[in-house]
C-alpha cells in the first residue's frame, strides 16, 4: 500500500502549477502557499467517497512533492 500520493510542482506562465503523479488531479495557484491549498483541497474532493484500499492507499496519505526550480544559464 503506498502511504505517498506524488505532485509536481512548476511555474506555469502566470501560475504555479502542480500535477499528481499517480492520481488525475492537477491545480494551479497564484503562490506557492496558494497552490498547496488548491492541491489538498483538490486531493481531497477527488478522493471523496473512493475507496482508497482500491486505489493502493493507506488512510490519510501524506502528500509528497516536487518542485521544478528556473536555472538561468548564462554563457
Amino acid at each position: 500500500m503506498k502511504k505517498l500520493i506524488q505532485a509536481h510542482i512548476y511555474k506555469g506562465e502566470k501560475y504555479y502549477i502542480a500535477e499528481c503523479v499517480d492520481l488525475s488531479v492537477v491545480t494551479q495557484g497564484k503562490t506557492l502557499d496558494e497552490l498547496v491549498e488548491n492541491l489538498k483541497e483538490a486531493i481531497e474532493l477527488h478522493l471523496e467517497g473512493e475507496n482508497l484500499t482500491e486505489l493502493d492507499l493507506i488512510p490519510s496519505p501524506a502528500i509528497l512533492v516536487n518542485l521544478e526550480l528556473e536555472t538561468k544559464i548564462y554563457a
